[in-house]
């Protein structure tokens, strides 16, 4: 992940509501054995006609909106399976954040977790900016994350909650890991207590075995 707590660039109007994980990142574009390549997959049926050629009505295959870097939705964006592809699809396109009144809750912190930045803003502040980005003249947009601000043009500003945690990992650039392995030294300490305290449950499988294969 890049170290960053503003996101600027183009913002793209996409008023779906139920935008479901499937139709993010299609099934046929899941198998892969790791996360590459998923940026061809992302919304794809959506993006391409049965034939595969772009869907040129589609904003996102639109020349002013070629580059975005921010979506912004309708509600309940995300919902459906768990698969963390929809996420890992969104990143490699481009997609740094996506604005919308709800969202689904497991593809909520699979994105956070994994550096997306998913905002959510009352339904008439969604419409407010879909009409402004939906229009090529006015479609950048600025998101401060630290001070949690939504910044379009010079005269329109929401603001948005997010837990301090995800706002810190945003700031350094951190995934759930990453953040995890800041506390290292606490989670040593931890573990080195917990044994203490149940030193017969260390290593069970292990001993296990161990007894099996003398047994036999």
């Amino acid at each position: 992940m890049t170290a960053s707590s503003l996101i600027q660039g183009i913002a793209a109007p996409l008023p779906l509501s139920n935008l479901d994980t499937d139709q993010i990142m299609p099934k046929q574009f899941l198998r892969i054995i790791d996360k590459a390549g998923l940026d061809r997959g992302l919304l794809y049926d959506l993006r391409f006609d049965e034939a595969g050629a772009p869907r040129a009505e589609f904003v996102l295959n639109q020349p002013a909106y070629a580059d975005a870097s921010v979506l912004v939705a309708g509600p309940n964006f995300g919902c459906g399976s768990s698969r963390e592809h929809a996420v890992w699809g969104l990143q490699q396109f481009g997609i740094r954040a996506v604005i919308a009144p709800s969202f689904g809750e497991i593809f909520f912190f699979n994105a956070l977790n994994n550096g997306l930045l998913l905002i959510a803003l009352p339904v008439e502040q969604i419409d407010a900016l879909l009409q402004r980005v939906s229009n090529a003249d006015s479609n950048r947009i600025e998101i401060d994350v630290m001070a949690g601000q939504v910044r379009a043009d010079d005269d329109w500003t929401a603001t948005f909650t997010l837990s301090a945690r995800h706002r810190q990992m945003f700031a350094q650039g951190q995934d759930m890991v990453g953040a995890s392995l800041q506390q290292l030294d606490e989670i040593t300490q931890y573990e080195a207590q917990h044994w203490a305290r149940y030193p017969w449950m260390k290593d069970v499988a292990q001993r296990v075995r161990s007894r099996l294969d003398a047994a036999r």
